[in-house]
């Protein structure tokens, strides 16, 4: 495993975001969504293409807050440009991943991973 400094991870900058719209990617290479994921007025409302299917249903993604790296350049995944990179794990049980969700009632959107 690789070290980096401190400094390192200080330039990482995570968000938590509220998911406002899920659509289905029928255009990506693996099952995925697309999200609308709103961060509150300092980052505002970002795109991010999240392979979730088999771990996560939409129904029960939309209004979850999620983890997000806000400060990476944004990536093209085919037709469409994910701007933030969702956070999750390989779920172990099955497909996708399964993503970082802090509870609702203990962080505000646009909170910063200190």
């Amino acid at each position: 495993m690789e070290q980096i400094a401190w400094n390192d991870f200080d330039k990482v900058d995570i968000r938590v975001g509220k998911i406002i719209e899920i659509l289905d990617f029928p255009e990506a290479r693996k099952p995925a969504y697309k999200l609308q994921i709103d961060f509150g007025p300092e980052v505002g409302i970002k795109c991010s293409s999240v392979q979730v299917v088999g771990a996560h249903t939409k129904e029960e993604l939309l209004n979850s807050l999620v983890c997000c790296v806000v400060n990476f350049p944004p990536k093209q995944v085919g037709p469409f440009t994910s701007e933030v990179l969702t956070l999750g794990f390989k779920n172990t049980a099955g497909d996708g991943w399964v993503l970082i969700e802090p509870k609702s009632d203990s962080v505000d959107i646009g909170s910063k991973l200190a």
